[in-house]
């Protein structure tokens, strides 16, 4: 990858270079899993530390990293970038169901790519679980000669296409370029001989192409202008298939749900546009408050980005203007330097995001847990209240914890990941039986037997069942030496998407340091603004990624 400081001094003369340092800086991070020391990140970039310093504070300042003593990581709100290209081609809305449903009756993982320059990316991922599974994730990029869904999109390339393949090809023979797959040298000896029967036959296979013992199949699933829109495939292991027996025993029902696909598109309803950003005000303000330290022009160049999304997926400068807040002449500039950086593609007066978008932490970041995404919320809970934060889910009828910060106290309440209580005799508890429907809420308090666990726990059925429903209308939960005399917890609940509870998040003390009163009045709003900001991360997350509990 060229070094940031490279791409700059391509740039075309309207270019915004802070924009194309903040852009390298983030694939720096993409590329190295998600962190990086800040030294490290100053050298693969090429930039003074003072410039890495600026572009990295204000990428804390948009949510879009987290600075933690001498490193940088990427955070979940930087999702929000591929979202606006996932939600603008809307082919993981559409599809994404009838990919996860195949790969259900296959028992096969199955994926959705798309062409990306001379490479494919992934927009979608149905993976099997096994003790051997495909690890690629949505946003990964491999070079298009070692895939399956490559050979087909390389049939529709022009003379200019191949021209570009083969000059990366020379550059980089072993494709370091693309971090997402092993390097290798392979598949690149027949590649137009293997697009060429691609595009003759209508499918493709990949053997052992991308990692030994891998075979891929894909088909095309083509847009209604007859163009492919995405390819459709299936990947194995040679422990259950060969290449031949792939194709023998899965072509057909691949060509079967390639063809529903390609109705669901021709189909789908226009969608109503969805609601424009306008975060020119934010980054004003925040560059008012931050000073030289806040670098506007990045911030407002990474807006321009989110402009786009459903019913949005072409814009004229006008509309990218308006959805963003920003002056038609700042918006020119951006998309400039967005398309030098091969983020936006223009048609016209149109312009659309690419899935190179993708490559801005997608990777990474999708692939997490509820566990991960709420880890630093706790901690600067903990730092707040300066007590123990943990986090759970309801197992049956106990609460899990899952995730925990402790405090640096004397008299602390330890308890370790994976430990489990009644969930009748616990504040988390009580927030995740409220959020069930009533007769799945009974059948588990039936389940667990309440009994007395300290002189002060509720096991009349009656009165727990009152204070459960409580619960559910206050918001919260509060219980006062049930689990164990001496401890008062408070917990609220976790929201997905849906408005499903998915955990719980305690404040845990001893009895001594605050009435029950005071964590009402105190520690409650910090509690409030923690889960807050979990939700936030969750939400952005599962927009098109799976969210498991940890």
């Amino acid at each position: 990858m060229p070094s940031t400081e490279d791409l700059t001094a391509e740039a075309p003369p309207e270019a915004v270079t802070p924009l194309l340092r903040g852009v390298g800086v983030l694939r720096r991070l993409t590329d190295a899993g998600g962190r990086m020391p800040v030294g490290e990140l100053e050298r693969a970039t090429g930039l003074a530390r003072s410039t890495v310093d600026r572009v990295t504070g204000t990428l804390a300042r948009m949510g879009y990293v987290r600075i933690e003593g001498r490193e940088v990581l990427l955070a979940p709100r930087l999702l929000e970038l591929g979202n606006a290209y996932l939600a603008s081609v809307r082919l993981p809305d559409l599809l994404g169901a009838r990919a996860d449903a195949l790969a259900d009756e296959l028992d096969e993982s199955v994926s959705l790519a798309v062409p990306d320059g001379d490479g494919i990316r992934f927009v979608h991922q149905a993976t099997r679980r096994r003790a051997m599974s495909v690890s690629f994730r949505i946003g990964d990029l491999l070079p298009a000669e070692r895939t399956a869904p490559g050979a087909l999109f390389a049939s529709e390339w022009d003379a200019a296409a191949w021209a570009a393949w083969r000059e990366r090809r020379t550059a980089d023979p072993q494709g370091r370029g693309f971090p997402a797959a092993p390097s290798r040298t392979a598949g690149a000896v027949d590649f137009e001989e293997r697009a060429a029967a691609a595009g003759a036959c209508g499918w493709a296979a990949d053997d052992q192409l991308v990692e030994a013992g891998l075979v891929a199949l894909a088909v095309p699933v083509r847009a209604g202008d007859g163009r492919i829109a995405c390819a459709l495939s299936t990947v194995s292991h040679t422990s259950r298939h060969d290449a031949a027996s792939l194709r023998e025993a899965l072509l057909p029902r691949l060509r079967t749900a390639a063809a529903a696909m390609e109705r669901a598109l021709r189909e789908a309803p226009a969608t109503d546009p969805a609601a424009p950003s306008g975060l020119a005000a934010w980054t004003g303000a925040s560059k008012q408050e931050l000073g030289r330290e806040f670098v506007e022009s990045l911030a407002r160049g990474l807006t321009v980005l989110t402009a786009f999304g459903e019913g949005r997926a072409a814009l004229s400068l006008t509309a990218v203007a308006e959805a963003t807040g920003l002056a038609r002449a700042t918006a020119r500039r951006a998309l400039i330097t967005l398309e030098h950086l091969g983020c936006v593609s223009v048609d016209g007066r149109e312009f659309r995001l690419t899935p190179r978008v993708l490559s801005l932490g997608f990777a990474p970041l999708s692939r997490t847990t509820l566990t991960r995404i709420a880890q630093p919320h706790l901690a600067d809970l903990a730092e707040r209240v300066r007590e123990s934060t943990s986090l759970a889910v309801l197992v049956g009828g106990e609460v899990q914890y899952t995730g925990r910060v402790e405090t640096s106290r004397i008299m602390n309440v330890h308890i370790t990941i994976g430990t489990r209580f009644p969930a009748y005799a616990t504040s988390m508890g009580r927030v995740l039986l409220a959020g069930l429907p009533p007769e799945e809420r009974a059948a588990r308090l039936d389940a667990s037997a309440p009994r007395a666990l300290t002189p002060h726990t509720v096991t009349d059925r009656t009165e727990l069942d009152a204070l459960v429903e409580r619960v559910g209308q206050d918001g919260y939960a509060l219980v006062d030496e049930e689990l164990e005399e001496g401890l008062r917890s408070i917990a609220m609940p976790v929201r997905d998407r849906t408005g499903r509870v998915v955990a719980a998040v305690n404040v845990a003390l001893h009895a001594s340091r605050r009435s029950a009163e005071e964590c009402v009045r105190e520690v409650l709003p910090e509690l409030a603004a923690a889960i807050t900001g979990i939700e936030a991360d969750l939400h952005v997350t599962e927009r098109f990624a799976r969210v498991p509990a940890h």
